[in-house]
């Protein structure tokens, strides 16, 4: 093979002979924001560096997964004394062990927590059991959540299903969603005593920033104990990064099962669904319900995950609400000096935009947001002045602890300046 090229567009062009779109991830191809995708070749704390030496300071931060930031020196000394170890085993390990109990520690209500290796599996295998453990086959699901892309729960999800414009996804049969319903978000549907369970992000973190109304997560917790039916919270995203103890923890209500990622793998390819005894003991092999994984558990991933976790404190969390906050207040300033109507949700360390004169509850005033068309724009308007941000407008900004007030008056200024952009466009259109 010839050398790689040291330009993100020489790269993108090898990428997109061998690899579809030249990407393994949908929104990281820029379709929906157009342009050729940086290519990174490196990070350190909140800031990244693509191949041609472009620095960036990274409100991606991998999705969520990079809540210390990237690099962090801890970390990395824990994925090198394990990988020295070995790499993979497919036999139980001690690490796998202590995570899994500080999950269980941590969560009030997690008894037992079965380790896998992405959201995905975790939410594909949580519905599984709620189905094995009640007998029934209909799921709720409401739209604009998204809960990873296994067949059943490809039906009106947010993300980078959204960001393509897709409703679903070819080559899913309608079989497999024949007994998915998807409901809006935010307000609670009738449950049935067919339905095996409800899957819900207790905040709703992609289709941009949604939080949920007072009485929803409670309403669902009722309607779901009156039916039968098993309340599965997808703490993916903001499992232990919202809380010590996760979303549930600041909410208040108690679901059937968790399923959590990105911060319990430290930067590396984790997941992990739990919940009630009663319920995980119907796993296999205790139970009769199946799901299995060679790389779960893996060494390299709980080493991760377990420094990570133990190096996130109450100081922590009060640390990463109150930089989120900051930056918030600054990037709604830079809109609102330059004319532009936005929004721009805190939940916690979580910070959320929307192109729109009123707070957005649900999934069509995020569609209404991301068809005003301003996102593209001032995506490139901050990449340009060295601010990434996600390349997708269902996405939202994670801070992490390694972000600096320097990195937020650096992205208010970058989003001064692409504001008034955004306003000559609006200007030009006739709106």
């Amino acid at each position: 093979m010839p050398e790689t090229p040291r330009t993100n567009a020489g790269l993108f062009d090898r990428a997109s002979q061998v690899i579809p779109g030249g990407v393994n991830s949908p929104v990281r191809a820029f379709r929906s924001v157009g342009g050729t995708p940086y290519f990174v070749a490196r990070g350190q704390g909140g800031h990244v560096w693509d191949v041609e030496g472009q620095e960036y300071v990274d409100w991606v931060q991998s999705y969520g997964a990079s809540i210390l930031g990237h690099a962090h020196p801890a970390v990395v000394e824990a994925v090198q004394r394990a990988a020295a170890d070995g790499s993979t085993f497919g036999a139980p390990t001690e690490r796998e062990v202590l995570l899994a109990e500080e999950i269980c520690d941590r969560v009030d209500g997690c008894d037992m927590v079965r380790l896998v290796s992405s959201g995905t599996e975790a939410t594909m295998s949580a519905v599984r059991l709620a189905r094995g453990a009640t007998g029934r086959d209909r799921i709720i699901v409401f739209s604009g959540c998204y809960h990873g892309h296994s067949d059943g729960l490809l039906a009106g999800g947010g993300s980078g299903v959204a960001t393509l414009g897709l409703p679903a996804s070819a080559g899913v049969p309608r079989a497999a969603v024949a007994d998915t319903l998807v409901v809006p978000y935010n307000t609670v549907p009738t449950i049935g005593t067919d339905v095996a369970c409800v899957v819900v992000e207790p905040v709703a973190a992609n289709m941009g920033l949604v939080p949920a109304v007072p009485g929803f997560l409670a309403g669902l917790r009722e309607a779901c104990s009156a039916a039968g039916a098993l309340l599965i919270f997808d703490e993916v995203i903001t499992g232990f990064r919202v809380a010590r103890g996760g979303a549930s923890s600041v909410v208040g209500v108690r679901p059937d099962l968790w399923c959590f990622g990105k911060v319990i793998g430290g930067g590396l390819p984790v997941g992990a669904f739990g919940g009630r005894r009663d319920v995980m003991e119907q796993l296999a092999p205790t139970g009769p319900v199946y799901q299995a994984g060679t790389l779960s558990g893996n060494p390299l991933a709980t080493a991760a995950g377990l420094t990570v976790l133990r190096l996130l404190d109450q100081t922590s969390y009060e640390s990463l609400s109150s930089l989120a906050g900051r930056l918030g207040s600054a990037v709604a300033g830079a809109f609102q000096s330059a004319g532009v109507e936005a929004q721009v949700p805190v939940v916690g360390p979580l910070v959320g935009l929307f192109f729109s004169s009123h707070p957005v509850s649900d999934y069509a005033g995020s569609q209404a947001s991301a068809a005003t068309g301003l996102y593209p724009p001032l995506f490139h308007g901050l990449l340009r002045r060295g601010v990434a941000i996600a390349p997708g407008s269902y996405e939202i900004m994670f801070p992490s602890l390694a972000h600096t007030d320097a990195d937020i008056e650096l992205t208010a200024s970058a989003a001064a300046e692409a504001a008034v952009g955004l306003s000559a466009g609006a200007g030009r259109r006739g709106g």
